[in-house]
């Protein structure tokens, strides 16, 4: 099977049922047809951008991660401003504290920016820890996204 044609019909089912792990997403495909390895979903799951947000009803499903028409930066300063509850810089790293389940996509879309001050970001359900090469790096970077956020919840 062409990767095209997987990974089409990948996006088709995320956007159709509420998937939210990887034996999830491998069940439909079976069920369409499609045989893949975990291996192969996980590098598809990669590839496409796809991320876990919380739907309308608070369940963690897939989806795929796209800016629209707006500038990834654009996307990053709303999201900050949407799902950031907190902000410290400690030497290095930088730790945001976000709503619940809002961890990984905040991350996804750092990483998918590539900014030459976050050398990773690690992210789990309402943490993200951005390391960046050194301590004046992170603190220009603590600057930038306090500057999006409420002045209340920055340390």
């Amino acid at each position: 099977m062409k990767k095209s044609i997987r990974q089409a019909r990948i996006e088709q089912l995320i956007n159709q049922y509420p998937i939210g792990t990887q034996e999830e997403l491998m069940d439909h495909l079976e069920d369409v047809g499609i045989q893949a390895t975990q291996a192969t979903i996980s590098r598809d799951i990669r590839e496409m951008q796809i991320v876990k947000a919380q739907d309308g009803h608070g369940h963690l499903r897939y989806t795929i991660f796209k800016a629209g028409n707006r500038s990834e930066k654009e996307h990053l300063r709303e999201t900050i401003n949407e799902v950031v509850t907190g902000l410290t810089r400690v030497e290095f790293v930088n730790i945001l504290k976000t709503l619940p389940s809002n961890g990984n996509l905040l991350a996804a879309i750092f990483d998918d920016l590539n900014l030459p001050e976050i050398a990773g970001t690690l992210a789990g359900h309402d943490t993200i820890f951005i390391i960046s090469p050194s301590a004046q790096v992170a603190e220009k970077l603590h600057d930038e996204i306090a500057a999006e956020m409420n002045p209340e919840i920055v340390h």
